[in-house]
């Protein structure tokens, strides 16, 4: 899946107390279910941004609504810092000069919101205690976090994708499905399997490993 997807968060932005020229706030929160997507809800699993983490955040930014043109700070120059913690991904970003008007909507509240662009590496789709569709985001790449005064449309066309791969159906009829609110009928089809032959180094499970045992447990986990 190398389509990059954005999410909004609930958590707020905000001047950080220590230094009025930084800022930041939570981009992503785990285990939060979302509003409603489009006929399905999500939620991120603790592990997802683990593999980042492990990298070392390599080429992450904060951009002013995902602009490229409106850059505030990055993981390579060290303007942008990222941690994970047991709430979810907190970020913080040295407010440039030349930006002074993004520090001024956050100092004065008009821009409250956070927002992170990523890319899923692996997910499990269920369902809630109440029956509807629910997408666990397991492992992925993240891309960009950015304060938010005008959340865009979320594209869940990505998402979409996966539970059509997942159950072997075809795209447009999971499409169709999302527009009726009809996607339980997709959460029952048997996955493909997939058996990997790769060996596994000494010491750590393979990371396949790893993502089995998580899928297993989210399996224990499921109510229909």
């Amino acid at each position: 899946m190398g389509d990059a997807e954005r999410r909004f968060t609930r958590g707020l932005v905000e001047v950080r107390a220590t230094d009025t020229r930084k800022i930041g706030g939570y981009a992503a929160k785990f285990n939060a279910l979302s509003r409603n997507l489009g006929g399905f809800v999500e939620r991120i699993d603790p592990a997802f941004f683990a593999k980042s983490e492990g990298d070392g955040w390599p080429e992450v930014m904060a951009r002013y609504n995902h602009d490229d043109n409106r850059l505030i700070g990055t993981t390579d120059a060290g303007t942008l810092r990222l941690v994970v913690d047991g709430t979810g991904l907190d970020y913080e970003a040295d407010v440039p000069a030349s930006r002074e008007d993004v520090m001024e909507l956050v100092r004065r509240g008009d821009v409250r919101r956070s927002s992170f662009a990523f890319r899923t590496f692996e997910d499990d789709w269920a369902a809630t205690p109440e029956g509807f569709p629910l997408r666990t985001l397991l492992s992925g790449a993240l891309v960009d976090v950015a304060p938010v005064n005008s959340p865009a449309y979320m594209d869940t066309s990505t998402g979409l994708r996966s539970l059509a791969e997942q159950a072997g159906a075809d795209l447009d009829e999971v499409r169709a499905a999302a527009d009726t609110g009809d996607l339980t009928r997709f959460l029952g089809r048997p996955a493909a399997v997939v058996i990997d032959m790769a060996p596994s180094g000494q010491g750590d499970p393979h990371p396949l490993t790893v993502l089995r045992q998580r899928r297993a447990e989210l399996d224990r986990r499921r109510t229909f």
